[in-house]
């Protein structure tokens, strides 16, 4: 073990004063320990300091400067503290990266003080004792990494106590659930749910996350405003390293979209079928009920008696209005050999709101009409495109003469507006009616469903309209709320040419 230093010091501190602190003292702290005189030479060291700053051999630092180990852009930094501490007897702190002597580099968190501590002794040196902080730091970077992925990621994430109240929220949760953090921080998380799933769904999950398994399902939420919304769910649980679970993490992939499309691609489905059926079904009951209309038409010429011919006439209506269900639902299932024509759709509405207009049970009732000028025309099948906006039209105003014979007692109001996006062009048909329950909704483009009272309604007409918007590549959609009335959205592509055989 090397002996202390006994060459006497100048006044100043410099050279290499005799060390008063034992070689053993220094080696029993796992930090590195070097004592420096005023101008930074190091007079003494411990072994965990010439581990670092020499590795592999011994007595090659004492003697040095030990600035020659600090970053150049940092040499003036230590050199300042190191010349504060010994003319101030004052301590300083501060982190730097050293550089050993085989070129490797480590960070450090420094201390540096006086010693002796006794302003009144001319010799004092400055004992600097570290620690190598580059494992921390590293753990340091990775959490930052780590939080910034978290944060930042566009998936909902969240992380619980081992209890599973929230502990943290990401931004892209709080815009998918509509909740702040600071309405969710120790909340459970049921406070989103949906109630759809059953006590044992959730029952095994529990069951696999505290085993210390990965979960994932599928499960559906409810956002802030009650809306649905749909995500597959991971829930991994955070492990100690001696096995105990601390909390869990939660990250969400919202697959609401991917249900909404999964829907839309069931109801076409659906259509396509009924269509088919329909097709069948026209050829099956036309053939005899056009047999039933001539007799009919015989008996009527035959008889004279008035009793007779007002139940005659009867059937004659009732064998109309079967004529009328069987052509809307031939329309439907067979392929259009209309014409396609550039259309102006603002002249379809404005012409489908004269017509609608005059009818008696629209007396009543405002139309307020904002078309965009700017639209351009269409291929389209003039008379289809108008006939989805009579459709839409005369249930809105049935929806409002209902709603006032159910009491309301106000003023009815229809509103039609045309907008253009980049790529669509957008129709909006808003009424102040009674509106559609929200367990209707997914059935009002169905055959034969209507909320009309019966024999008022064939249930035919949305889903006549909502074929002839499809034909066309377009959507329809619509967005009720009872009691304060419905709006019908028809969504129309701009494009350059289209065929329809």
């Amino acid at each position: 073990m090397r002996q202390p230093v006994v060459k006497e010091a100048s006044a100043d501190g410099g050279g290499l004063g005799r060390m008063i602190i034992p070689q053993e003292l220094l080696n029993l702290t796992p930090n590195f320990i070097a004592v420096l005189n005023v101008d930074g030479t190091v007079v003494e060291l411990n072994a965990a300091a010439e581990q670092l700053l020499s590795p592999g051999t011994t007595g090659t630092v004492v003697g040095k400067l030990f600035y020659d180990y600090c970053l150049e852009e940092e040499r003036h930094l230590i050199r300042q503290g190191v010349t504060e501490s010994i003319r101030e007897c004052s301590k300083v702190s501060l982190k730097t990266k050293l550089r050993s002597n085989d070129g490797s580099m480590f960070d450090a968190d420094l201390s540096l003080s006086c010693y002796p501590s006794d302003t009144k002794k001319l010799v004092r040196y400055c004992v600097l004792v570290g620690r190598d902080i580059s494992e921390e730091r590293q753990k340091e970077l990775d959490l930052l990494r780590f939080s910034n992925i978290a944060h930042f990621t566009v998936n909902p994430l969240e992380i619980t106590d081992s209890q599973g109240k929230i502990i943290y929220v990401n931004p892209a949760f709080e815009k998918a659930s509509g909740y702040s953090k600071e309405e969710l921080i120790g909340k459970n998380p049921h406070i989103f749910g949906s109630g759809k799933q059953p006590k044992i769904f959730w029952k095994r999950m529990w069951e696999t996350i505290t085993s210390g398994k990965v979960w994932v399902g599928e499960v559906e939420n409810r956002r802030r405003t009650g809306e649905p919304f749909f995500t597959q769910l991971l829930i991994s649980p955070i492990v100690e390293g001696d096995g105990k679970i601390v909390g869990y993490f939660g990250v969400h992939r919202d697959v609401t979209g991917q249900k909404h499309l999964e829907q839309q691609l069931v109801h076409a489905q659906k259509m396509e079928s009924i269509g088919m059926l329909a097709a069948g079904l026209a050829h099956e009951v036309g053939n005899p009920l056009t047999s039933i209309s001539s007799l009919v038409q015989i008996l009527q010429r035959e008889t004279s008696d008035e009793f007779t011919q007002e139940k005659l006439e009867l059937i004659k209506s009732q064998i109309t209005r079967i004529s009328r269900i069987i052509r809307d639902l031939v329309d439907f299932s067979r392929r259009s050999s209309y014409e396609v024509q550039q259309t102006d759709i603002n002249k379809s509405l404005a012409e489908a709101v004269e017509i609608v207009r005059v009818g008696k049970k629209a007396k009543q009732i405002s139309f307020h009409v904002g078309l965009d000028p700017e639209i351009p025309k269409l291929p389209l099948v003039p008379d289809q495109i108008e006939q989805v906006f009579i459709n839409i039209l005369i249930n809105a105003v049935d929806a409002i003469n209902s709603h006032n014979a159910q009491g309301a007692g106000q003023k009815g109001e229809i509103h039609l507006t045309s907008s253009v996006t980049s790529d669509h062009v957008v129709v909006s048909v808003r009424d102040n009616g009674k509106g559609i329950p929200e367990e209707m909704l997914p059935k009002i483009f169905e055959p034969f469903f209507t909320t009309k009272k019966v024999g008022e309604g064939t249930g035919l007409g949305l889903w006549v309209s909502y074929g002839i918007i499809k034909s066309f590549q377009g959507t329809i959609t619509v967005n009720s709320s009872p009691g304060e009335g419905t709006t019908f959205t028809v969504t129309l592509p701009i494009i350059t040419e289209m065929s329809i055989t």
